[in-house]
């Protein structure tokens, strides 16, 4: 169970870490704008742009990956496929921002895919 409670700290965290990029990229776009940092990332463009996106898909992929992790929790079927899982999905989303930072687009893709396939082939083995 450990495994998977470190997995969701991790995937709790990396949305957080995620926006050190963007607030480089703020930084660079004439100082980072605390007061109106919303309209401040809408002009982001480039790296700025795809750091941000990025960013905000960590919180999106969060929902997915703790619902996962409710069910296995929930009906005690944490095993080592699930851990498996879980490690995957992490590594698939750390992968994803680096793709994305990168623009390596088809890869970021693909691996989006990995990631969530793994959060939901964690509820389909709890079944």
């Amino acid at each position: 169970m450990t495994t998977i409670l470190i997995c969701a700290l991790i995937a709790v965290i990396l949305p957080y870490l995620a926006k050190a990029p963007v607030a480089i990229a703020m930084n660079r776009l004439g100082g980072y704008d605390n007061q109106h940092p919303r309209a401040q990332q809408a002009q982001l463009t480039g790296f700025g742009a795809r750091a941000l996106a990025a960013h905000q898909n960590c919180f999106e992929s969060l929902t997915v990956f703790a619902v996962a992790v409710a069910v296995v929790l929930g009906t005690n079927t944490v095993g080592s496929t699930v851990q498996y899982l879980a490690i995957g999905h992490i590594v698939a989303r750390i992968l994803y921002c680096v793709f994305y930072y990168l623009n390596l687009h088809i890869f970021r893709s693909l691996i989006w895919a990995v990631g969530l396939g793994c959060a939901i082939a964690m509820i389909a083995v709890s079944l």
